[in-house]
C-alpha cells in the first residue's frame, strides 16, 4: 500500500507555523549561533592575546568545551523528556548563558587581582578561561542544543521541517558574518600591524544580546508539551539512546544519523582550515573576506529556499542535489586557486554543505520518537559534532603539506599550511554517505 502520510499527501492540509513561533525560531537560532560563533572564532584569540596561551592550552579548552556540550545535551535532553517541558530550559538556560558570556570580560581583572606576578596571572587567566568556557558551554548547550532543538522537533512536523531547517541550517554562517562584521568595529591594529580586539566589549555585547533573547522567548514562546516518556529511570533513558534495542526499534533514524555523521566528518576534514587556506598568499590572501562573504550569503539564500523543496520531495530525493554540489565544490577548490575558481568552488561547497545539513537535520526530526526528542539531541550531538570533530581534522592535517602541529579539534600550530588536497579528502569521505542512503531506501521499501 502506498504511503499516505508523507509530505506530498499532506501538502494541501499541512499545518502552518504561526508568525510568533517563526519569530522565536529565527531569534533563538540566530542569537544562539552568534554566541557559538564568538566562542569558536574569538575565544581562542582572546586566551592567546590576553594570556599567551599555548597550542596545548587552546586544544584543551576546545576539547573540554566539546565534551561538555555533548554530555550536557545528552543528560539535560533526557531530563526535559521526563519533566515534559522545554521552555523553562530554553529561557533559564539562555539567561544564564548571557551572564556567563559577560563573565569573560572580568577574567583579566580577576587573574590580576589573585596573582602576585605577571606569569602567574597569565597562567591563572588561561585556567579561568577554560573553566568559564565549560560553564558557558553548559548553559548554552542546556538552552540551545538540548532544549531548543527538542522544542523545535515538537513544534514542527514532516510537512514543514524542511522550511524550518532551511532557515535553521543557514544561521551558523549568517551569524558568522554578523559577528565578524561587528568585531571590525572593535578591532585594534597595532603599530606593527598586529590585530587585536576589544574583547571585554565584545563579550558584554553578545552576553546582553543572548540575555535579551531569553526575555523575548520567555514572553513569546509556547511550550511544545512533549509526549510522556516510557522510561522508568532517567539514566536508563540516557543509556538507551545508544543501545542496540533503540537502533532496532528506529533503524531509519540511526541510519540517517550515521549518514549525518559521515557527512559532518567530511566537512570537518577541511572546514577548520578553510579560512587558513583562503588566506594563503597564493590563493586569496587577506582579501579572502570579499570572496567568502558573498559566497555565504548565496549559500544561505539557497538553503532557505531549498528547504521548501525538501518538504515536497522527501529526504532521499532532496539530499542528492546538495551532496552533488558539495562534491563538485570540493573538486573545484582542489583544482583551482584563481579568484573566480575559489569563488565558484566555495559557493558550490557551501550550498551543498548547508543544503545537506538541512536535509539530514529535518529527517532526524521526522524519525525522532515523540517521547525521546530530548535525549536524542544528545545522541545527535555525539554523532554529528563530537565524533566528526575528533576524526575529521586529523584527516585534513594528514593530507596537508604543512609541518605545523595539530593539537586536536582542528587547532593548528605555527607553520601549519593547509593543502588544497583537504577538499579532495572531504569529497572522498562524503561519498561514504551513498551506501547509507541506499540502506535507508531499502528500509523504506521493506528490504534488508
Amino acid at each position: 500500500m502506498a504511503d499516505k502520510t508523507g509530505p506530498t499527501a499532506l501538502r494541501d492540509t499541512r499545518p502552518t507555523i504561526s508568525r510568533t513561533t517563526w519569530l522565536v525560531i529565527v531569534l533563538l537560532a540566530f542569537v544562539g549561533q552568534v554566541a557559538w560563533a564568538v566562542e569558536n572564532n574569538f575565544l581562542n584569540l582572546f586566551v592567546q592575546d590576553s594570556f599567551g596561551a599555548s597550542l596545548q592550552d587552546v586544544a584543551l579548552m576546545v576539547s573540554a568545551s566539546a565534551l561538555t556540550a555533548t554530555l550536557t545535551t545528552l543528560f539535560v535532553g533526557a531530563w526535559s523528556d521526563r519533566v515534559r517541558r522545554r521552555k523553562v530550559f530554553v529561557v533559564a538556560g539562555a539567561a544564564l548563558w548571557g551572564v556567563s558570556i559577560i563573565g569573560f570580560a572580568a577574567i583579566q581583572g580577576i587573574s590580576d587581582a589573585l596573582s602576585p606576578d605577571a606569569a602567574q596571572a597569565a597562567r591563572m587567566g588561561v585556567t579561568l578561561t577554560i573553566i568559564f568556557d565549560c560553564v558557558m558551554t553548559f548553559f548554552g548547550s542546556l538552552s540551545n542544543d538540548a532544549a531548543f532543538n527538542a522544542w523545535l522537533t515538537g513544534v514542527t512536523d514532516e510537512t514543514n521541517r524542511g522550511r524550518v531547517e532551511g532557515v535553521n541550517s543557514a544561521m551558523p554562517l549568517i551569524a558568522m558574518l554578523a559577528v565578524f562584521g561587528g568585531a571590525m568595529a572593535l578591532m585594534d591594529v597595532g603599530d606593527d600591524g598586529t590585530v587585536t580586539y576589544d574583547y571585554p566589549s565584545l563579550f558584554v555585547a553578545v552576553g546582553v544580546l543572548v540575555g535579551a533573547a531569553a526575555v523575548v522567548a520567555g514572553v513569546l514562546m509556547r511550550d511544545s508539551h512533549p509526549a510522556p516518556t516510557v522510561e522508568q529511570a532517567w539514566l536508563h533513558g540516557v543509556a538507551r539512546g545508544f543501545s542496540p534495542a533503540a537502533m532496532r526499534e528506529n533503524p531509519v533514524l540511526y541510519l540517517v544519523l550515521l549518514g549525518y555523521c559521515i557527512f559532518s566528518t567530511a566537512l570537518q576534514v577541511f572546514m577548520p582550515y578553510y579560512v587558513l587556506y583562503l588566506r594563503l598568499p597564493y590563493v586569496l590572501g587577506e582579501g579572502y573576506v570579499f570572496v567568502m562573504a558573498p559566497g555565504i550569503v548565496i549559500a544561505a539564500v539557497f538553503t532557505i529556499f531549498y528547504g521548501r523543496r525538501l518538504d515536497r520531495l522527501g529526504f532521499e530525493r532532496a539530499v542528492r542535489l546538495p551532496l552533488a554540489l558539495f562534491v563538485a565544490g570540493c573538486l573545484v577548490l582542489t583544482l583551482l586557486t584563481s579568484v573566480a575558481g575559489v569563488f565558484v568552488g566555495s559557493v558550490l561547497m557551501l550550498c551543498g554543505y548547508l543544503g545537506a545539513v538541512a536535509c539530514f537535520a529535518a529527517e532526524v526530526r521526522n524519525n525522532t520518537p515523540a517521547d525521546r526528542a530530548g535525549v536524542l539531541q544528545g545522541v545527535r550531538m555525539f554523532m554529528v559534532v563530537l565524533v566528526p570533530m575528533l576524526v575529521g581534522p586529523w584527516i585534513g592535517s594528514a593530507v596537508s603539506s604543512g609541518s605545523g602541529a595539530i593539537g586536536g579539534f582542528g587547532v593548528v600550530g605555527d607553520g601549519f599550511t593547509p593543502s588544497s588536497l583537504i577538499f579532495l579528502a572531504g569529497a572522498l569521505v562524503s561519498l561514504a554517505v551513498v551506501p547509507t542512503l541506499a540502506a535507508i531506501g531499502r528500509r523504506r521499501t521493506g528490504g534488508r
